[in-house]
């Protein structure tokens, strides 16, 4: 009797992760409804927000200006250039708490910046236990 010869199986070659697709959002799709100095509560945010939750995008807003002109590490992406984006009565959902990946640091601008990186909803809450910020992002690149 002629046996056949026994195969080794193959193995296929791990398949490379591909880096998480970047995707471009506004400070619109990150919109939700609030009411004026309302507290925040996380089923106010909508299904396409909560499903940004970890991914990375990017969004074109201002920095908040600081003393710190350049190697900025952390910064406030706000939606626009006018003061009443951050702090008392502003929309939560009108800034991004930025902190910069480790090697990687912004340069102060009058105009505005793309910044790329990791977007999370994690709320901010002050001393005085109001929220001050919903939203962050891991910085990969502020163009």
């Amino acid at each position: 009797m002629v046996e056949s010869p026994v195969e080794a199986p193959v193995a296929e070659a791990p398949a490379e992760t591909p880096p998480s697709r970047l995707s471009d959002q506004t400070f619109d799709d990150i919109k939700f409804d609030i009411e004026p100095d309302a507290p925040f509560d996380r089923s106010m945010l909508t299904d396409k927000v909560r499903e940004l939750d970890g991914e990375r995008i990017r969004i074109r807003g201002y920095i908040l200006p600081t003393a710190q002109q350049r190697g900025i590490k952390r910064f406030v992406l706000v939606r626009d250039n006018q003061e009443c984006c951050f702090g008392p009565g502003a929309a939560l959902y009108d800034c991004i708490l930025v902190t910069m990946q480790e090697g990687e640091t912004a340069e102060f601008s009058v105009r505005p910046v793309a910044v790329e990186g990791e977007f999370a909803i994690d709320e901010f809450v002050g001393p005085d236990g109001t929220t001050l910020a919903i939203y962050r992002l891991t910085g990969e690149a502020v163009e």
